[in-house]
């Protein structure tokens, strides 16, 4: 019995569902092409699964994915795209072309996380790796990055071999740098909706540690949201501790201006709005005896709409101010508030329309009880990018549960949690999860350039 035979059962479960019980939604896809896509996923999954080791084991931080994005075109190649790749830095680009139809593109995140990997598979990240700051730490796809790169290969696989069930043109991305915020803006630049055939939908997925595998959720509208990153400098006067009237002391400053903060979303955002305001990182002071010279804050925003994001970021700067002012500080040593706007991933918006399309596709193809209206998080994804341009391209992120159900039932009756996205410990459960993940995919493509009976 090898490790995942316990999960087959579950899997098992899933495929009964999706490819042909009796009963089933009158939307479901014939019988004839789920057992096409069975077959073909039931092919591809013992070479997927070593393709998934293998980018488990050789991560690569953001910027520089360069063996990453050569073996996922690579893939797309085998498969009949044409490739291109040094998109936005490393990101890879694959199109094919099957007559006339919609345009959809289909995009997978490639890089990993500066973070140690203690789950304790045999097929763990050992990598090491200099970050942009030039210091060594060891990587980990601690994000599911690696799970989402098996998926689309075989979703690439299993559409190019069904060509004959859909038309349009097909167009997948490999995208670098989303843990940075930063690559699908870098992609766009370089001529994503330009140089390559221009979507009319476009689709991603994200693994989610708090979902079992075999099922798939979905969120309409806001689906994740704006993430900011803010440093502020709160600048006194030092001095000795034994003399504080001599000094203006910016601890004490910053201490009070992190308090202060608190009262942004419970007093000046409407009760209705999502927000939140995390001082993440505070850092000031030498000794127990000196009264230092400035303290450094670093925050986290996160928000649903515009309006609401620029209402905290000028809150934020009117009460640092302000607080600097009662305190007694001079102009020269106001606070510096620095918005890192380099870093701003916007809101992921669903749109409406297509998302409850692909819903009720997906509970044709697994059945209702698989296919969950999942809740909006505050989590940051830079897909959402892709809809923000002047085109208006309609997409749709949705998830995909990588958890084992018993974990999961276990965790819900004891309270204890389980390893969450980003964790040393986070480990998807990889073939009901890869398989459900293509067969999503596939059928998310199927319902926008299927050919109907």
């Amino acid at each position: 019995m090898n490790e995942f035979s316990k999960f087959l059962p579950v899997f098992a479960g899933a495929f009964l569902v999706s490819f042909g019980l009796p009963g089933q939604d009158a939307g479901a896809p014939s019988s004839g092409l789920r057992e096409q896509v069975q077959a073909r996923v039931n092919q591809e999954y013992p070479n997927l699964f070593e393709l998934y080791k293998h980018l488990h084991a050789h991560p690569e931080l953001s910027r520089h994915e360069q063996k990453t994005g050569q073996r996922v075109g690579d893939e797309l190649k085998q498969a009949g795209f044409e490739v291109t790749g040094g998109i936005g830095g490393y990101g890879v680009v694959g199109v094919l072309r099957n007559g006339s139809g919609p345009t959809i593109l289909v995009r997978t995140d490639l890089d990993a996380l500066p973070v140690k990997e203690q789950t304790g598979l045999p097929y763990a990240s050992q990598a090491r790796a200099l970050d942009d700051k030039g210091n060594e730490v060891e990587v980990m796809h601690a994000c599911g990055h690696d799970l989402h790169m098996t998926v689309f290969v075989g979703t690439a696989r299993t559409l190019s071999a069904l060509k004959e069930r859909w038309q349009g043109t097909l167009v997948m991305i490999g995208q670098p740098a989303e843990e940075k915020g930063a690559g699908a803006r870098a992609v766009l630049k370089d001529g994503l909706f330009t140089r390559f055939p221009k979507p009319d939908y476009c689709l991603a997925l994200h693994d989610k540690a708090d979902l079992e595998t075999g099922a798939v959720g979905w969120v309409e509208g806001y689906a994740l949201g704006n993430v900011d990153s803010m440093d502020i400098t709160i600048r006194g006067v030092g001095g000795h501790g034994a003399w504080p009237h001599n000094t203006k002391d910016p601890i004490v400053l910053a201490a009070q201006t992190v308090l202060a903060l608190q009262t942004i979303v419970s007093r000046e955002i409407p009760p209705g709005e999502p927000a939140v305001v995390t001082v993440g990182s505070i850092h000031g002071g030498t000794k127990h005896n000196i009264i230092s010279d400035e303290v450094r804050l670093q925050l986290t925003l996160r928000s649903y709409t515009d309006e609401v994001r620029q209402q905290i970021i000028a809150a934020i700067k009117r009460i640092t101010r302000g607080l600097a002012e009662a305190a007694g500080l001079p102009d020269d040593r106001m606070p510096i508030v620095t918005l890192l706007d380099e870093e701003f991933t916007p809101a992921t918006y669903n749109d409406p329309a297509l998302t409850r399309r692909l819903a009720a596709a997906f509970k044709g193809w697994f059945g209702d009880a698989k296919v969950r209206q999942a809740k909006p998080v505050m989590g940051g994804e830079d897909f959402s990018e892709f809809g923000r341009t002047k085109d208006k391209i309609p997409i749709c992120l949705f998830w995909l549960g990588a958890v084992d159900p018993e974990s999961l039932a276990e965790s819900e009756k004891t309270g204890k949690p389980l390893p969450s996205l980003h964790s040393s410990q986070f480990a998807p459960v990889p073939e009901p999860t890869i398989k459900t993940g293509i067969v999503a995919m596939t059928a998310a493509v199927l319902e926008l350039a299927g050919k109907r009976p």
